[in-house]
Formats: structure tokens, C-alpha cells, sequence
């Protein structure tokens, strides 16, 4: 099978696409024909040796895969050869076959196609667990998304909407924006041309926002915990800005809010049951059409250094999906 490798610490550009043998599955693990692999901001830090995780090389990057069961662990018994999967695996999606263990893979309803399907696990699952589990988000408050345009972004805005929220979509240019509308958002935010905090506050009548959900860091972190209302939830879930903000704590106490982290990859490894109760409930909203996995683009294995630098750019709005 063919495999795109990163073999040495180097960025995008020391990925190479190379023929090595097919994985054997354990006793345990299903082996999976990947139709499409979506890649995320951290498969541009992880290749470079700056994210949490850090494989052996050579590895492939992907951490989400969608595909088709091809052989089974001789343990395995809540499957069958032919059944169409999502699974998400750390790294190692930029592959054709994939051997991956029973309880991290999630059976695919009918009218999701492998694209969509392949870009749910992390970004969806991420949303789902920090508004849902988190911010123990209730209808009718009001969230910010900060990096709304983006496939974590987006996929925010998609989940408050569902959970009944008011959404505030924030990112950097008009175009973007326009995405976010067009996912549900409720009010737009372009904080290169305005106060971040100032627009939060007049779009709340001076209340401030109830959750803001943070997908970049740097100075927009601040100016939006500025903004949150009286016992807000601020969730950290990434720094695609690449600064991580050092947040005055005297604004906590004054606002009786939360700082709350979102680590959704160390939950799903500590409560897989709850990790996979929310990952049928989001492909049961992707079924029923109430959420819409917004597509970048689709790149074939031999462009994944192209797609890695659309994400690297922050030129995505939506996922980025690799088909090997």
C-alpha cells in the first residue's frame, strides 16, 4: 500500500510517499480501507516535533480516518467485513490500510459520505465535549467562537446552534465570516477591523457572553474573556495563533467565570464511553442533516504537503481532506 512519511522532523516538506506492506490487525483491531483521511492543525505541529504527541518515525501523519472494514482481530465481534467506519487514531491516516482497535472505530450511518465522515471525529467530537461536557452549555446562552471559519471553528458553531445557543462567529477577514453565516452563526465578527472586546459587549446589550470557545490564543483571548458575563466558561482549546496568552487572573475573580481546558484526545482515552455516546449522537445530527461537515478541499495522497500548508496558512475554512 502507499503511505505518505514523514522521516524526519522537518515540516510538510519531508513527507514522502512511499510503498510499504499492509498492516496485520490484532486479535482486537479491525483492519480498515481508508477512503479519506482529514488532517487538522496539529498534524502541522506533530510533524515538525512540536505537539504532545510525538510517534517513532518514520509515521504517517491523519488522525481521522473514514473507510471500509477489510479483515477482522479474531476478538472482534461488534463488526463485519464491508462495514463502512470513522475511526480516529492519534497519527498514521495518510495511508492506505490502517489497523486500528474495536472500541476506537464508530459505525457510519447512510447519507454520509466519506469526506464528511472523516472530518467529524476531532473536530466535532472537540466541540461536543467542550460545550456539552465542559461548559455544560444550556439553550439560550450565547457562545463566541473565536477561529470560527476554520473545521474546529465550524464545527463549534454548528454544535452550539444544535444545543440551541445564540452564536457569535469571530475570524479575520469577510470572506471567512460569510462561511460561518452560512453554517449558522448568528452574528459576525471580524476582529481585525474591530475591538474584539468592545463588539462582544455591544452585541450583547454591555451582558458579555456566556461560553467562548477559543481555537487561536494570542491577544483575542484576552480581550474575550474581557467580554464574558457574569460566571462565563472560557474554553482553551487550541493556539493556532501560535502565541499562548498569559491571562491576568484578577479578571477571573472579578467575573466570577471559569478558565476550563479541553482536552478532548486525553478524554476519549479516559471515558470512552462518553467519548462514544457523544460520537453517535453527532453522526445521528449528521444523518438528519442538522449538522453539515464543511469540506476545504480534497487532496489526493501526493498533495499532502499542499494540504498541510493550506491548514499551516490558515487559508482552511473547513476540513482538509487527504484520500489515499
Amino acid at each position: 500500500m502507499r503511505a505518505a512519511l514523514c522521516k524526519s522532523l522537518d515540516g510538510p516538506d519531508a513527507i514522502e510517499i512511499e510503498e510499504i506492506a499492509d498492516p496485520i490487525p490484532e486479535p482486537d483491531e479491525v483492519l480498515i480501507q481508508v477512503r479519506a483521511t482529514a488532517l487538522n492543525f496539529f498534524d502541522t505541529l506533530i510533524v515538525r516535533n512540536q505537539y504532545q504527541f510525538k510517534p517513532p518515525l518514520p509515521f504517517a501523519p491523519g488522525a481521522e480516518i473514514a473507510g471500509e472494514i477489510e479483515a477482522l482481530g479474531e476478538q472482534v465481534e461488534d463488526f463485519a467485513i464491508g462495514d463502512r467506519v470513522l475511526a480516529y487514531m492519534g497519527w498514521g491516516g495518510c495511508q492506505g490500510k490502517v489497523a486500528v482497535k474495536a472500541d476506537q472505530v464508530a459505525l457510519l450511518p447512510d447519507g454520509i459520505d466519506d469526506a464528511a465522515a472523516s472530518g467529524v471525529s476531532v473536530t466535532y467530537g472537540t466541540a461536543m465535549h467542550g460545550l456539552k461536557d465542559r461548559a455544560e452549555l444550556k439553550s439560550g446562552e450565547t457562545v463566541v467562537v473565536i477561529g470560527a471559519s476554520g473545521g474546529a471553528g465550524l464545527a463549534a458553531v454548528e454544535i452550539a446552534k444544535v444545543m440551541g445557543a445564540r452564536v457569535i462567529a469571530v475570524a479575520s477577514s469577510e470572506e471567512k465570516l460569510e462561511v460561518c453565516r452560512a453554517h449558522g452563526a448568528d452574528e459576525l465578527v471580524n476582529y481585525r477591523s474591530r475591538d474584539l472586546k468592545e463588539a462582544l459587549k455591544t452585541l450583547t446589550d454591555g451582558l458579555g457572553v456566556d461560553v467562548v470557545y477559543d481555537c487561536v490564543g494570542g491577544a483575542a483571548s484576552e480581550a474575550a474573556l474581557r467580554a464574558t458575563a457574569w460566571e462565563g466558561r472560557f474554553l482553551v482549546i487550541g493556539f493556532a495563533a501560535g502565541e499562548i496568552p498569559r491571562i491576568p487572573l484578577n479578571l477571573v475573580l472579578l467575573k466570577g467565570c471559569s478558565i476550563v481546558g479541553v482536552f478532548w484526545g486525553d478524554f476519549l482515552k479516559r471515558d470512552p464511553g462518553a467519548h462514544r455516546a457523544n460520537v453517535e449522537q453527532i453522526l445521528q445530527w449528521c444523518a438528519e442533516g442538522r449538522l453539515k461537515p464543511h469540506i476545504h478541499g480534497t487532496y489526493p495522497l501526493e498533495q499532502i504537503k499542499e494540504a498541510l500548508g493550506v491548514i499551516e496558512r490558515r487559508e482552511a475554512k473547513g476540513k482538509v481532506i487527504v484520500t489515499p
